[in-house]
C-alpha cells in the first residue's frame, strides 16, 4: 500500500479479492482450520482496508470493493467456515459502509456464484478429517465433494463478468451496495428473499442431499 501511495500519490479504489474455501463438516474442522480461514477471508480484508482507509477519508473520495460470495447470504452444508468467513465479510462491509459514507467513500459488496476458477483446484483445502472413513460424516463430505467438482466442471459462465462489474462500480457515479453478476446467484438471492425459510431449506437439502435420502431408502427397503 505505501508503494502504491508513494509512486502515484494515493489509492482510489481497493478491490479486496483473496480468498480460499476449506470444505469438511464442522466438527471435522480443527480450531486452527477455521481460524486460518477466517484469517484469510475476513481478518486479510480488514487489515488490507485499515490500510487505506485514511488515505481516502483525507482525498473525501474512495471505493472499498470487497468480493463475497452467494455463500455470503446462503449457507450450505460441509461448509460452515467459509460460510462464517463469508457472512462476517458481509456485515462488517455494510457496518463499514455507514461508518465512511460521511466521508465520501464507497463499500461496496460482489457477491458471485460459482465460477471455474482456482477456488475449486489450488485453492480448495479440506478438513484434515475430510477422508477419514470413520467419521460419521464421511459418506456426506465425500457426496457433497463429488456433488460440486461435477457442477464445476460443467460451469461455463464468463469469467469475465466478475471483473466487469468490478469496472462498472468503479465507473458509477451512485453505484449499489449489493451486486450480483450472474444469474444463478441472482436467482437463489431471490429464493432466499421470497421463500420462508422452512421452504428454502428444503430446496437446499434436496439440492445436496437427494441421492443419499434415496440410497438411504433402498437400504432401509432392502
Amino acid at each position: 500500500i505505501n508503494y502504491i501511495a508513494s509512486k502515484f500519490g494515493y489509492v482510489d479504489v481497493l478491490v479486496n479479492n483473496a480468498g480460499y474455501g476449506i470444505g469438511g463438516a464442522f466438527e471435522d474442522l480443527t480450531e486452527k482450520e477455521i481460524r486460518e480461514q477466517m484469517e484469510t477471508n475476513f481478518f486479510g480484508v480488514q487489515n488490507v482496508t485499515r490500510c487505506v482507509i485514511p488515505m481516502m477519508r483525507q482525498r473525501k473520495q474512495g471505493k472499498i470493493i470487497n468480493i463475497s460470495s452467494v455463500a455470503g447470504f446462503s449457507s450450505s452444508p460441509c461448509f460452515s467456515a467459509y460460510n462464517a468467513s463469508k457472512w462476517a465479510l458481509e456485515g462488517f462491509s455494510e457496518s463499514l459502509r455507514y461508518e465512511l459514507k460521511f466521508f465520501g467513500i464507497d463499500v461496496l459488496l460482489i457477491e458471485p456464484g460459482t465460477y471455474k476458477t482456482p477456488i475449486f483446484y489450488d485453492n480448495r483445502r479440506y478438513a484434515h478429517n475430510f477422508d477419514n472413513t470413520e467419521s460419521p460424516y464421511y459418506e456426506i463430505s465425500q457426496h457433497l465433494k463429488k456433488k460440486v467438482m461435477d457442477y464445476v466442471e460443467d460451469c461455463y459462465k464468463d469469467l469475465m463478468e466478475v471483473p466487469m462489474l468490478v469496472e462498472k462500480l468503479i465507473r458509477s457515479k451512485k453505484p449499489s451496495f449489493r451486486n450480483i453478476p450472474d444469474v444463478e446467484a441472482k436467482s437463489l438471492s431471490f429464493l432466499r428473499k421470497i421463500l420462508p425459510f422452512r421452504v428454502y431449506s428444503w430446496i437446499v437439502e434436496q439440492a445436496c442431499f437427494h441421492k443419499l435420502y434415496q440410497g438411504q431408502k433402498k437400504r432401509e427397503t432392502a
